[in-house]
């Protein structure tokens, strides 16, 4: 391969933003209802989930159309800014797929590349999931990976998991009686007692679960990145970065962008539902933490299990400018007066693909070096 000359690589969330992929939503299936989903949300959500899904397995042309124009929107601002845009390769989502221990009726999309592909520095690491239905969710972006390695990028691939049922706690149930609303009191749950269906059989982890703050990457223990997974990558990023966990207080807990979003350095958003601030890691002490206001509720049809708190799932693409989901006015104020720039954009139709801003996206480069931010 012919090397190029274009930099690469990212070390933080707000960096300048020069180069990014974002994700695509033609051809998605709705994820099979497997393990992991049926278990990891409360019984009304359940309901509500099984009731929209219907009997069909792609998504409405209609849904698909709506989420469509937000990306648009978005590659809109993206390309205003400068900033240079890969899209995923079309994939047939839809197709059953097995393995010698496991079948699945489809596998899910493309729109939410930073959940399956983690930068860090020069290196892109394909993450072992633990959902069975995302199992080839990093082929559509194979293509850009190839590209990425033709610049010097380093693409590695975390253990691949072979997701028996061993992974997966038969016994886990729900905790019912936990808070489901926004306006519920969560400092009632104790983030030492939560459990979650992953076991240990083996390390598994998404990359949305973490981070990157320079040298400092945060993360948490979710319902689908487990402790081996945890484990496995600290090995795998010492001495060169130190890896923090955050507790959560969300019992149905999956990505950390809707927990805690680092915005510039010594700045971090959170949701105060899902983080205790008294019991943030120590390298965040001399950190402002601002907590979110109250999001508004975006209640769009087959959305029925995101939680409220993807408002806080916003893009940097600097330490100053931010875009934020058009409808958020609360937190677009709020981040003006924490001396930010928010840029508004519509959004909540590419929620049903279980993503915004933070997710649909993925950095290939912003400018910055390697510092410590702590």
């Amino acid at each position: 391969m012919t090397h190029t000359h274009d930099p690469i690589g990212s070390y933080t969330e707000w960096d300048p933003l020069k180069e990014v992929v974002v994700g695509r939503v033609d051809g998605a299936a709705w994820p099979d209802w497997n393990l992991v989903d049926r278990v990891t949300v409360s019984d009304a959500t359940r309901a509500e989930v099984l009731g929209l899904r219907g009997h069909w397995r792609r998504y409405p042309r209609a849904v698909i159309e709506r989420a469509a124009a937000c990306l648009d929107a978005l590659l809109a601002i993206l390309a205003g800014e400068g900033v240079r845009v890969h899209r995923p390769d079309h994939f047939a989502f839809e197709a059953p797929y097995e393995t010698p221990y496991w079948r699945v009726a489809n596998g899910f999309c493309a729109a939410n590349p930073r959940d399956v592909i983690l930068p860090v520095g020069t290196t892109f690491l394909e993450c072992p999931m633990a959902h069975r239905g995302r199992y080839f969710e990093t082929f559509p972006y194979r293509r850009i990976l190839k590209s990425l390695m033709a610049r010097g990028a380093l693409w590695l691939s975390a253990p691949k998991p072979e997701l028996r049922d061993e992974l997966y706690d038969t016994a886990y149930a729900y905790p019912e009686g936990l808070p489901e609303e926004v306006d519920d009191d969560w400092s009632v749950v104790d983030p030492d007692a939560l459990r979650f269906v992953t076991t240990e059989a083996e390390p598994v982890f998404d990359a949305a679960d973490f981070v990157r703050c320079g040298r400092d990457i945060f993360g948490q223990r979710s319902q689908i990145t487990n402790q081996a997974g945890i484990d496995w990558l600290r090995r795998f990023l010492e001495p060169t970065y130190r890896l923090h966990l955050i507790p959560t207080r969300c019992a149905g807990a999956y990505h950390i962008d809707t927990t805690f979003v680092p915005l510039a350095p010594g700045k971090a958003l959170v949701s105060p539902n899902f983080v205790d601030v008294d019991r943030l890691p120590p390298a965040l002490k001399r950190w402002d933490i601002l907590p979110a206001p109250k999001p508004r509720a975006t209640p769009i049809e087959l959305a029925g299990w995101m939680s409220d708190w993807i408002s806080i799932n916003v893009l940097s693409l600097d330490e100053k400018r931010i875009i934020v989901e058009r409808d958020q006015e609360d937190l677009i104020a709020a981040l003006r007066d924490w001396g930010f720039e928010p840029i508004p954009c519509p959004f909540k139709y590419h929620y049903p693909f279980l993503g915004g801003f933070h997710c649909a996206t993925l950095d290939v480069h912003r400018e910055g070096t390697l510092e410590d931010y702590t």
